[in-house]
């Protein structure tokens, strides 16, 4: 990937939202919901981004899309500087760069129906209209499992699992090459869940789509990403592909996370070492000095309270992956 342009470079990506108080709003701080975020998405990858509620997961997807404004930080689509752009060239890269929201309840209108609302990016940029648009409806229905007459319905007609397969319709229609699919099973049900994960991975496959995948599900994430990042209070502490992370993770977070994840054979319940996080997040509002995380880590001495260790290549036993900690080293985790 080294030798080839990434599809998406993101790089130093800041989020701050700031804080007011009293009659006259006073700016008296921010929060750092996103805090220096660096990665690459090639073609046709999906890079998985796991963490707690609250670790700026999804305002980083929303802020790639410019859904909000970077306070600061470089985004680069295909080259392109996406910061930079106007109005005009942004709904222009907004064929190539679309979202699967969380709720498939409240991200479909529910006064348009399942027609109207996947046929709204056709007309929006133009790609077809009248019987062409219709026809276009119908095959996009199939596409994502449901029957070509679901397009005079309205959503509430559907079940959680349809309506984000009407979703994933709705983002595919304007032919992308990039999807931010931000927790797009959190709300459904586990066997509708392994549906919904497959149809996206059929997709990736037919059409050479890429992914950033946002879930805080480990073993959904697992199973469709190629590289995963791992987030904790606005900052990637760890990232490498799907085989290091999940075999020989050298951040403790991520060894935390992974100690938590629930084990279908009991067998192996007693084989593992569960790994218990002492104390709550901190405020993003108000991170630690140093290290972010040293005020959980079972592993912290005192360089972690002063100095922020550096997200770089560190040996995991069997070869090097990024990750953010003085004293990294690869703890294998039963799975």
């Amino acid at each position: 990937m080294n030798d080839v342009q990434p599809l998406l470079s993101v790089r130093n990506l800041k989020k701050e939202f700031p804080i007011r108080k009293g009659v006259f709003a006073r700016h008296v701080g921010a929060v750092k919901a996103v805090n220096d975020v660096s990665f690459d998405v090639a073609r046709g990858e999906t890079l998985g981004v796991v963490g707690e509620s609250g670790c700026g997961k999804t305002t980083t997807g929303r802020t790639i899309l410019r859904l909000i404004e970077p306070t600061s930080g470089e985004i680069r689509f295909e080259g392109r500087d996406v910061r930079s752009m106007g109005t005009a060239e942004l709904r222009a890269l907004r064929r190539e760069m679309q979202i699967i929201f969380q709720d498939p309840v409240s991200s479909l209108n529910p006064r348009m129906t399942v027609g109207a609302i996947i046929r709204e990016g056709l007309t929006i940029h133009r790609l077809a209209e009248g019987a062409a648009a219709d026809a276009r409806v119908r095959h996009l229905l199939q596409e994502v499992g449901l029957r070509p007459e679901y397009s005079t319905r309205y959503p509430h007609e559907f079940s959680g699992g349809q309506r984000q397969r009407i979703g994933i319709a709705r983002a595919l229609s304007v032919e992308p090459k990039f999807i931010v699919c931000d927790e797009p099973v959190s709300a459904l049900d586990v066997s509708v869940q392994a549906q919904v994960v497959n149809l996206l991975k059929d997709l990736q496959d037919r059409l050479g789509l890429a992914y950033v995948f946002i879930a805080h599900d480990l073993s959904v994430v697992r199973h469709i990403s190629d590289r995963v990042g791992v987030m904790y209070l606005g900052k990637i502490v760890e990232i490498g592909d799907e085989d290091q992370i999940y075999g020989r993770p050298t951040h403790p977070y991520t060894q935390a996370l992974l100690s938590a994840v629930p084990m279908p054979d009991p067998t192996l319940r007693d084989v593992r070492e569960q790994i218990v996080l002492i104390g709550d997040v901190p405020s993003p509002a108000n991170p630690p000095s140093g290290c972010r995380f040293h005020t959980r880590c079972w592993m912290a001495q005192e360089i972690c309270s002063v100095e922020e260790p550096l997200l770089v290549e560190r040996p995991d036993g069997q070869s090097e992956h990024d990750s953010a900690c003085h004293f990294a080293e690869p703890r294998v985790i039963v799975a």
